[in-house]
């Protein structure tokens, strides 16, 4: 593993889970050569939190802090809702708000829930994370995940932090505009804004609603 790839993994917390990681097939399919990195950084640690849980990298398997990958790539979950703006790729890690960084097409993007567009940030692991620990702030959104749990406390697991009004449709990024949701529910419901925004002229209504 690169230089960055061992930071990250030295400032973050303990591994999820302990053990041999073999990913899934059908994860490594679709994740193509980007994929054999993914598992050399799961054996590496498999599943942990950094920047004060504000960056979360899931575990091969379930845990009390992750999803499993194959659970969290599982279209049922939440991934069909975004009516293919999320397919082909292998989604493997999130930031406070539910941010969502994957692999697709050979390299590693950020998807943004509210649009459902991606956007390609680095070729490889290494070069995601150095991009990653050089603006941790912005990818991650720590500074609002330090804030909120000084207030209140550790998030759960299962939780992330949404804007009660959409980044996108003008929600500042302060606390008074987030509240705690489910991480399921947070991107089922994304996921009818991103659609919503894929289908409307610009200037149109949106309706933005709590999907469970």
């Amino acid at each position: 593993m690169g230089v960055n790839i061992e930071k990250l993994i030295s400032i973050s917390s303990n591994s999820f889970n302990q053990g041999q990681v073999n990913l899934a097939s059908g994860l490594l399919l679709v994740a193509g050569k980007l994929g054999k990195e993914l598992e050399q950084l799961l054996n590496k640690k498999d599943g942990f939190y950094a920047f004060e849980s504000a960056l979360r990298i899931f575990s091969s398997q379930a845990s009390e802090y992750s999803y499993s990958l194959d659970q969290w790539n599982s279209p049922d979950l939440w991934r069909d809702h975004y009516a293919g703006l999320a397919d082909d790729c292998v989604f493997f890690a999130e930031d406070i708000f539910g941010g969502q960084f994957c692999i697709k097409d050979d390299a590693i993007h950020a998807f943004d829930p509210e649009t459902g567009n991606l956007e390609a940030i680095a070729i490889n692991l290494e070069a995601w994370a150095e991009e990653v620990l050089s603006d941790y702030n912005v990818w991650t959104g720590y500074p609002l995940a330090n804030e909120w749990q000084k207030r209140h406390g550790a998030l759960p697991y299962n939780q992330r932090l949404m804007p009660k009004t959409p980044f996108v449709c003008g929600g500042q990024f302060e606390l008074d505009n987030l509240s705690l949701i489910n991480v399921v529910s947070g991107m089922r419901s994304r996921a009818n804004l991103a659609c919503q925004i894929a289908d409307m002229p610009d200037g149109a209504d949106i309706q933005f609603n709590i999907v469970e």
